[in-house]
């Protein structure tokens, strides 16, 4: 075991409560409902406000990124607010083994631990690359296949969501429908175990209902939402930009969580097919991928036998999409995952993008904000507007942009029908 970090034990998880920031409430709930069920008292941080950003300001560089300042500050507003036992308590976060914030974001955490004189509290690096060893955090097979079934079924209640909460003449009536799901597949993972022929019967009861969920038949100007991953699904990171889109009478299409996951396994056979790279693990890679993708595939169908809403991008076309742009060698950060969205959102109808980024990510700029000229050269009829997120950045500034951009486009809407 390394010295430099504190190990969290076998001990430990009998007794300790271990904080996660919230990036995804619907996601990240029904992951951890499967981490209790293998032991652990994880808690979903809701702390939220102005003071998250000083704090992590406080206690790292002004110049890392926005999303590691969040995530820090969010960490030590929790621990610093008097809720919990210092001596009985872990942090939790997700490292993906890459060059970029997924996998240094472990260490300034625990350089603000130190700083704060708190550096006795284990971090938990929960990473498939198996970066970090923790004798208490160890999950079985099961659970590894429970947890992709709640990052599907999580995806499957946020795209159902925002396909709704925008027409509800019941307001609120979506999100309830989707916090009720996320409490009864939590339950019945647990009691049904991770039959796939009961998952599918899982997606067609959630279909049903949501469509038997009120609605207008007014059609609203969509909007998609790409970007640096905490920055486009975090209201915390992206000053509630879905709410905010919503209010302002549009209709919010955001690429799931698994399409990342996806992502990050193809990397690694991108890894050996260009650098001969992870030779021993490619057979296992190769298989994973064909077999999660006959998964999405046969959801993808559930949704469009069942007619009522649209599904999402099958991962196997995203990747095809961007092939004539970049290689999928590039893969810093978001990489060719964040032009392949926007190119997916614009396939499927979805011509208004928000490019969510943090600001001064290269990788983001370069692969997000550098691409929006050749994506728009190709396809004049796509408005992207690409948003810096920063502590120091102007959220009026933030909104009046995109607020310009919906204008835009409702007045290209009304054009189109000739009003």
């Amino acid at each position: 075991m390394m010295s430099s970090y504190v190990e969290f034990t076998e001990e430990m998880k009998r007794d300790y409560t271990v904080l996660a920031p919230n990036m995804l409430p619907l996601q990240l709930t029904l992951v951890k409902n499967v981490l209790a069920s293998e032991g652990l008292k994880v808690e979903l941080l809701e702390n939220s406000g102005p003071q998250i950003a000083e704090t992590g300001l406080k206690y790292t560089h002004n110049d890392t990124c926005y999303p590691a300042i969040l995530v820090i500050g969010q960490f030590m507003d929790a621990l610093l607010s008097g809720k919990y036992d210092l001596n009985k308590v872990a942090l939790i976060y997700f490292q993906t083994g890459g060059g970029c914030r997924a996998s240094n974001y472990i260490s300034l955490i625990r350089k603000a631990l130190k700083s704060a004189g708190l550096e006795h509290i284990p971090v938990i690096s929960f990473s498939f690359a198996g970066l970090e060893k923790h004798s208490g955090f160890k999950l079985s097979l099961s659970a590894l296949k429970r947890i992709i079934y709640g990052v599907v079924y999580g995806d499957l209640l946020f795209l159902l969501r925002n396909q709704c909460k925008p027409y509800e003449l019941n307001k609120g009536e979506s999100q309830q429908m989707a916090d009720k799901y996320c409490s009864i597949l939590e339950e019945r993972m647990r009691t049904d175990g991770v039959s796939f022929k009961r998952f599918l019967a899982n997606c067609r009861e959630v279909l049903d209902a949501f469509a038997a969920i009120p609605r207008s038949t007014e059609k609203k100007v969509q909007v998609g939402i790409v970007g640096e991953i905490y920055v486009k699904f975090s209201p915390l990171g992206n000053n509630n930009l879905e709410q905010m889109l919503v209010d302002n009478g549009a209709e919010v299409t955001i690429p799931g969580l698994f399409d990342f996951f996806m992502y990050c396994i193809h990397n690694a056979i991108t890894d050996y097919k260009l650098y001969r790279r992870g030779r021993k693990t490619y057979p296992l890679m190769k298989f994973i991928y064909s077999y999660l993708l006959k998964k999405q595939k046969a959801v993808i169908d559930l949704i469009n036998e069942h007619g009522v809403f649209r599904s999402p991008a099958y991962f196997a076309n995203t990747v095809k999409l961007i092939e004539s742009y970049m290689s999928h060698g590039c893969k810093m950060g978001e990489g060719w995952l964040l032009p392949a969205e926007m190119l997916e959102l614009a396939d499927s109808g979805v011509k208004n993008i928000v490019c969510t980024q943090p600001f001064g990510c290269l990788p983001n700029h370069i692969c997000g904000k550098g691409m929006m000229k050749p994506i728009k050269d190709r396809n004049p009829d796509v408005n992207i507007v690409a948003i810096d997120y920063d502590a120091s950045a102007s959220k009026v500034n933030q909104e009046n942009r995109i607020k310009l951009m919906l204008a835009n486009a409702v007045d290209e809407k009304k054009t189109a029908v000739g009003v």
